[in-house]
């Protein structure tokens, strides 16, 4: 057990002594290293003040926000399939791209004169200093969007973070992002459709010698219940294009539409059949038929078409700002106390490190095979 105790001690004496050779160095040289620090930190803090400071503005909107439009509900009974448009929800990344756009960078460069100010000769270097300045977040769980602003000037920092509300006020009041924009822009295309083929309808029933002794002849309920199924068949066949974007053909969704399609085709079949094997006199019968259809469809149409424009006012392009960028106080750039602690301690680090480095460069030299090493070293770096 002592022969164990006496081989342990060198071991600890040797580990003691590997201490004191790195603490050695250090105290020997502790003024070079702490005043060289501080020297080092003091020139970075000086170099500071000659660099132009960098202010921050921020701004916090709340984005359109996808909802259900009461319309639909409201109307579901009456329209049927046409009330059942798929609803696309526009989460909030599809906003923070659309202020990350080229469209709205060129419209910043251009109020701004963001070249001049950049000191760029081409457009793309402007957008280029321009993102690393911009900096628009999205709160995963509040939806709120961020802008922050870098800039030399404060007011021009401030005006930049508020723009980009407005920019993307006017391009959502331009596309079509919102479930009631959609909708609007949908009803406006077949409204403008139905219109023009009412007009043809009406044209036809007037050259067809359509009377009113003709209107008593005809059964009127029947050729209302004629264009109301009509309609309803167009207003499905919507629908049908409609989930095909979407869904395949083996879908239960569209599976269970084709089939009230084929039976509504049924329908029409059979009410149309009295009417094509008629041949005495004008078909007034047939053009009546559709022009109720036509007037049933546009009405339809033209309801859901206003109904749509009402929601689009409502919350089609909303941005609801929570905090207007206000023109910063306090720079955020250059941190000079942050700056002049980090280099200090680098440099006092690097100092350290060469400190320790010569005295075991000094500490291997006094050996006879180091030292033959190290002339060996040189002669060679001098042959190089």
């Amino acid at each position: 057990m002592s022969d164990g105790l006496q081989s342990a001690s060198p071991d600890v004496d040797d580990g003691a002594l590997s201490l004191l050779d790195l603490a050695l160095p250090l105290v020997q040289h502790w003024k070079q290293i702490v005043f060289g620090a501080l020297a080092v930190g003091m020139l970075a803090l000086g170099l500071t003040y000659a660099i132009a400071p960098t202010y921050t503005a921020r701004a916090t909107f709340l984005p359109p926000q996808p909802q259900q439009s009461s319309a639909v509900g409201a109307l579901s009974s009456s329209l049927g399939a046409l009330s059942g448009l798929a609803t696309v929800r526009t989460p909030g990344d599809q906003y923070v791209a659309l202020l990350q756009s080229a469209t709205v960078e060129d419209r910043l460069i251009d109020q701004f004169k963001l070249m001049a100010v950049y000191g760029t000769d081409y457009r793309i270097d402007a957008r280029a200093v321009l993102e690393r300045n911009v900096r628009i977040s999205l709160g995963r769980r509040d939806g709120i969007i961020a802008v922050e602003v870098d800039d030399k000037v404060p007011q021009r920092a401030a005006d930049i973070a508020n723009r980009h509300v407005d920019e993307l006020r006017r391009l959502t009041s331009q596309l079509a992002l919102t479930e009631a924009q959609q909708r609007r822009a949908f009803f406006q295309a077949q409204l403008q459709e139905t219109r023009d083929k009412l007009t043809d309808a009406q044209r036809a029933l007037q050259a067809s010698g359509f009377n009113a002794g003709a209107l008593r002849a005809e059964p009127r309920a029947a050729a209302e219940s004629y264009g109301g199924l009509k309609a309803e068949i167009t207003a499905s066949e919507v629908r049908l294009q409609t989930l095909r974007q979407s869904l395949t053909d083996t879908a239960p969704e569209v599976q269970q539409l084709l089939s009230r399609l084929s039976a509504l085709h049924g329908q029409l079949a059979r009410l149309e059949m009295p009417s094509s094997k008629s041949n005495s006199g004008p078909d007034y019968i047939a053009r009546y038929r559709e022009f109720k259809y036509q007037e049933t469809l546009f009405d339809l149409i033209s309801r859901q078409y206003e109904l749509a424009k009402v929601d689009e006012s409502r919350d089609g392009s909303l941005v609801q700002v929570i905090d207007a960028a206000s023109v910063p106080e306090r720079k955020s750039r250059p941190k000079r106390s942050i700056t002049a602690i980090v280099w200090t301690c680098g440099a006092g680090i690097v100092l350290a490190a060469f400190a320790l480095m010569r005295h075991f460069w000094r500490l291997a030299a006094r050996t006879s095979e180091t030292a033959e090493r190290m002339v060996r070293l040189k002669v060679a770096l001098r042959g190089q």
